[in-house]
């Protein structure tokens, strides 16, 4: 059964939004240093963020080392200096 919600009722359940908000901002993905992983970077040193790109790509670690190291750490510029390869 649907009924209206009074102004009380109202302002009592928008209440609720911002502990909503900031519990998502807390489950988010950080380092151990407490900061948000940037997941649009490829750290070239990181042995299993080079296999997983490896993987993705289906080409040798070696290769995706490579393309960190020519065309800076942005995911998205690996991606296409590999696409090129």
């Amino acid at each position: 059964m649907l009924r209206l919600l009074g102004r009380r009722e109202l302002l009592e359940s928008m209440s609720v939004l911002p502990l909503v908000f900031f519990h998502w901002r807390q489950v988010m993905a950080t380092t151990s240093r407490g900061r948000a992983q940037d997941r649009s970077k490829i750290a070239g040193g990181q042995d299993h963020e080079v296999k997983y790109e490896a993987k993705k790509e289906g080409v040798s670690k070696d290769t995706v080392k490579k393309a960190v190291k020519s065309a800076g750490n942005s995911r998205k510029k690996v991606e296409a200096d590999l696409h090129k390869r």
